[in-house]
């Protein structure tokens, strides 16, 4: 784990939608910090997603997109999921 970048993970259709299944940023963001970066990286079609997923910061679920990212940590993307 490198402590000055955050590894973000991407599931089933944010994965679809960046067009790739991990990537490495810079640290010092939050999740709305991060979530405007990767809707300008990957565009429009990963900002839908964004919107609605869930995150999980190093495994546990994060609901206060305004916090500090801890450094070296890993941000998975979980869009919501169908089925039963």
């Amino acid at each position: 784990m490198d402590p000055t970048h955050l590894t973000v993970r991407y599931f089933a259709g944010a994965r679809a939608a960046a067009g790739r299944t991990e990537e490495v940023l810079p640290a010092g963001r939050s999740l709305d910090d991060l979530s405007a970066e990767l809707t300008q990286r990957h565009g429009d079609r990963l900002a839908a997603v964004l919107r609605v997923a869930s995150f999980l910061v190093n495994g546990v679920t994060c609901h206060d997109r305004r916090a500090p990212l801890p450094a070296g940590a890993t941000i998975d993307v979980l869009p919501p999921f169908a089925g039963g």
